[in-house]
């Protein structure tokens, strides 16, 4: 299962292998070192007052109770903070859209808004404490929902609106709507999806120690050290090795952890005021109700088909709620980038918003684009039978095979290595679904309800070099003079097993005992840069990197090998830990005897080779390698109660080449989990006043073992074209078991009627609205059920949401030669840039200058006020930029297509 090109090393293949653990030991027996395990001297707990209202005005803090309480050290507000500026940042590194600040200052956005933070001796005491700071709130009307955002004034002031975020068209172009009205079957589909909280085992935690003048140490739970030690030096105007960040042991992150928000960053700055270092540890209640959430979306897709079902063009509208203060303005672009990037559709438009409210913020969770699976999945199903053709044959006419590529996504994302159909192919060879519908139908008699629920996809995986944060992964790979074999990678686990797969893949090239290496991660004092764990991407670029370094120091090894015995390199090996020559087994040696050569006799060095053993290797993989699969599960439903009981789950994945099966499917696994609870049990409401309504795991349903089923897995490995042929796995079961399992659930209750509205959960209360025709669940809760339609019956159409009508375009002639001051609102945050424009005529030419760089355009064409022009830029991408700008006076707005992004608002004014 390893790639090609590494011969010359021993024949004991590591990579492919069910490799125990190396963290097993330690973690299952207690000895792994956490965030709140650290205890540095002198250190004081923090502890945080919050608000009580979801929005409103400060009025009045009186914080003297508290301060006169033994044992704490200090109360601070706002204005305590504000002397040690920081700079809030997306995940992007780019400022915050609105402004925040880590503690409340003049206005509270959310219940749970920290407005004051306490310094004791014990987290005891400055719980205590807390609670005695007295707040008078001027208390506002909040903004709840995403229908309360569209409707409602916006919540930050200074904004025109409460769109945090927006892309797209909201109605399709007149030739894609022509083809809509006159498909042979058109399918809409409304998705309503429940806010969850990522709820990982262990919770936010930060320790922060200054030391010296300019010098800051963080102990937190995050998914990369190297990332948090560049975000604290931008958000604090640091030097970037003024600050280590150090992250052993970490009990998930999901997506929470990427970067340190609001809590964190008052700690930080607290430390740094107080000189004292500072510990806080987010318990269970604060983690449920005042951490970042995430996936409260809805969202329609409306589709065509011809009379064969295939796909003739989409459109979708896609809006988020981002809460109040989210770790990046969102609209979620990339719902619509993998929306149809496995299927072969013609054509495909959207709009897509984020919207802000006073909840709490959105920050990522695992697959946070994976509504387009969801969606997709369910509304091909719901096709299927609308159409008459079978579930999984719609899929095979629609999806793109290994024989159809390369090819070009609806959205222009090219796709020459996908495997979603043949994932398909061998779910099915591997599951009797024949014998099933018979099962079913038998079933049915007896007044048992079976369901069967398919769905297959594709997911982006080992991003680098298109955003700041992704790049490429650093390993630095060493024999050691003791003959162990050592490595620094910029990969972090937080239960990803990287100190297992990494040392596999060392091990692997280098030909060395997997018991020989261990490797280090999650300092960033210990290696370089690299953005470690975010978008499945550690296996591949991680992996990559430790491959490509180890074979670089094997080329080392035997080239010294070769100059000690006189031999020629191409005749040396390494196996299990010996350098052996060929045709001399005589002159075989252990790789430590060679190392101590390397480090203590230099003088037996060939020229030109330097001393030690030692490699480093950055790997820049492509912009984005892709993987693949298809899940099945079996269900059934029990029509009395509207409980689902999961019967079997068969998942068919393609990442590639393996590094270690076990884990890859507790990789998979892991994400089904979290779907099973997304699609049956977790949700986090609020009520009118923006109250969250799960403060405990008594209101905040997890998945419980006997809620997932022992999984089946059908490995369809295909290389990649990176090093090693790996894909990123990571986020891959929480994307495709949602629509999986729904799917399954719409079949077991298709003699009742159709779900037309799927609303998440999909609690009993909801699948009884089904089966009794009736609404069970309660107001506004349940999803619209209809009974069966007949075959070609198109689904009732969805609301959309009313936005104004563009200004019209001002009349006579318009000057716009000279310095613009624009803005284009891009899916990772506004761009500023000063755009100079020069007319001779209608033709316009000029240059765009912004922080990036400089470019030239020409070709435009002016006419009453309107400029239109192309602009080709080279990086981070290749990508034509399509401008469609109208001038009015000395202000300037309108749209710019930026191919896969979709379009972009622009405005801006005379410089």
């Amino acid at each position: 299962m390893s790639a090609p090109g590494s011969s010359g090393v021993g024949s004991a293949r590591l990579i492919g292998k069910r490799a125990l653990r190396k963290e097993d030991a330690r973690l299952l027996t207690g000895h792994g070192q956490f965030t709140d395990d650290v205890v540095v001297p002198g250190m004081l707990h923090v502890a945080f007052a919050r608000s009580q209202v979801a929005r409103g005005k400060i009025v009045r803090i009186d914080t003297e109770a508290a301060r006169d309480v033994p044992g704490v050290y200090a109360v601070l507000t706002a204005e305590d903070l504000a002397k040690r500026p920081i700079t809030m940042m997306s995940f992007f590194f780019a400022p915050s859209e609105v402004p925040v600040t880590p503690l409340a200052g003049e206005l509270v956005q959310y219940v749970g808004d920290p407005f004051a933070l306490v310094i004791a001796e014990s987290r005891a005491l400055a719980e205590d404490a807390a609670a005695l700071i007295e707040v008078e709130i001027d208390e506002f009307d909040p903004v709840v929902t995403l229908a309360d955002a569209m409707a409602m004034p916006p919540i930050h002031p200074g904004t025109d609106s409460n769109v945090a975020a927006e892309i797209g068209d909201e109605e399709p172009e007149d030739e894609m709507a022509a083809v809509l009205n006159g498909a042979a079957f058109r399918i809409k589909q409304k998705v309503i999806h429940q806010r969850i909280s990522q709820a990982p085992m262990e919770n936010r935690a930060i320790l922060a120690t200054r030391e010296g003048p300019e010098e800051l140490k963080l102990f937190i739970t995050c998914q990369s050290p190297h990332n948090i030690a560049r975000w604290v030096s931008l958000a604090l105007g640091l030097p970037s090795t003024s600050i280590r960040v150090i992250s052993k042991d970490v009990g998930g992150s999901f997506g929470l952890k990427n970067t340190p928000w609001k809590e964190e960053c008052a700690v930080i700055c607290a430390a740094w005021l107080t000189g004292r270092p500072l510990k806080w540890t987010e318990d269970r209640w604060e983690a449920l109700t005042a951490s970042s959430q995430a996936r409260e979306a809805e969202m329609t897709l409306d589709v065509g088909f011809d009379a064969q079902g295939k796909l003739l063009a989409s459109h979708g509208v896609y809006d988020c709620n981002n809460g109040a203060y989210p770790q990046g303005a969102d609209s979620n672009i990339a719902v619509h980038m993998f929306l149809w990037a496995a299927y072969k559709l013609p054509a495909y438009s959207f709009l897509s918003r984020g919207w802000y409210s006073n909840t709490n913020g959105l920050a990522a969770y695992r697959g946070p684009w994976a509504m387009e699976s969801l969606i997709r999945e369910t509304l091909l199903d719901k096709a299927a039978r609308k159409i008459g053709i079978d579930p999984v044959e719609i899929r095979r006419r629609n999806l793109v095979y290994l024989s159809d590529q390369p090819a070009v996504s609806s959205m222009g994302i090219p796709v020459d290595d996908i495997t979603p159909g043949e994932c398909l192919d061998k779910l099915v060879q591997y599951f009797d679904v024949a014998a099933f519908r018979k099962e079913q139908a038998e079933a049915r008699t007896q007044g048992r309800y079976l369901g069967l629920g398919m769905a297959a996809y594709i997911e982006p995986t080992g991003s680098a070099g298109t955003m700041a944060p992704m790049t490429g992964e650093l390993a630095q790979v060493r024999i050691e003079p003791t003959g162990k074999v050592t490595a620094a990678m910029s990969t972090h686990s937080q239960g990803h097993g990287t100190a297992t797969t990494m040392a596999q893949c060392i091990a692997d090239r280098l030909g060395v005992p997997y018991e020989d290496v261990t490797v280090f991660e999650g300092d960033s004092a210990h290696g370089g840069f690299g953005p470690g764990a975010a978008g499945s991407r550690q296996g591949v670029i991680g992996g990559g990197a430790a491959i490509r370094a180890a074979e670089m120091l094997s080329e080392k090894v035997k080239a010294l090998a070769s100059h000690l015995y006189n031999a020629s390199p191409e005749s040396v090996t390494i196996e299990d830990g010996v350098v052996h020559v060929s045709g001399a087994p005589e002159m075989s040696r252990s790789i430590g005897e060679l190392a101590a050569i390397a480090y203590g006799e230099p003088d037996r060095l060939p020229p030109g080779l330097e001393t030690g053993l030692e490699a480093q290797f950055r790997y820049q993989p492509p912009p984005m390698t892709l993987t693949s699969a298809a899940h099945a599960c079996v269900v059934e439903v029990d029509a009395d109660t509207g409980f689902v009981k999961i019967l079997r789950w068969i998942s068919s994945e393609d990442c590639g080449t393996v590094i270690n099966p076990g884990v890859v499917e507790g990789q998979i696994s892991g994400g089904l989990a979290q779907a099973i609870g997304m699609v049956l049990l977790e949700d986090m409401p609020y009520d009118a006043r923006g109250n969250p309504q799960a403060a405990t795991f008594k209101d905040y349903l997890l998945p419980a073992i006997s809620d997932v089923p022992m999984i089946e897995y059908v490995h369809a490995n295909t290389p990649s074209k990176t090093i090693g042929g790996m894909r990123g796995v990571g986020e891959g079961g929480a994307i495709i078991g949602p629509p999986t399992l729904v799917n399954a659930i719409a079949d077991a209750l298709s003699p009742f009627g159709e779900i037309e509205d799927l609303h998440l959960p999909l609690t009993p209360a909801r699948v009884l609205d089904v089966i009794e025709q009736r609404n069970v669940s309660g107001p506004s809760q349940a999803p619209v059920a209809a009974p069966p339609p007949p075959a070609a019956a198109p689904s009732a159409a969805p609301a959309v949401v009313a936005v104004p009508e563009p200004a019209a375009a001002p009349s006579g002639p318009v000057s716009i030669d000279g310095d613009w001051n624009m803005v284009l609102k891009t899916p990772m945050g506004p761009q500023a840039m000063v755009v100079t424009f020069r007319t001779s005529g209608s033709a316009v030419e000029g240059t765009f200058n912004s922080p990036e760089g400089s470019q030239e355009f020409a070709g435009g064409v002016l006419e009453d006020g309107r400029l239109r022009f192309d602009l080709k830029v080279e990086k981070p991408m290749k990508i034509t930029l399509k401008y469609d700008l109208q001038f009015d006076g000395d202000s300037v707005a309108g749209k710019c297509k930026m191919g896969m992004f979709g379009s972009a608002k622009v405005s801006g004014s005379r410089a």
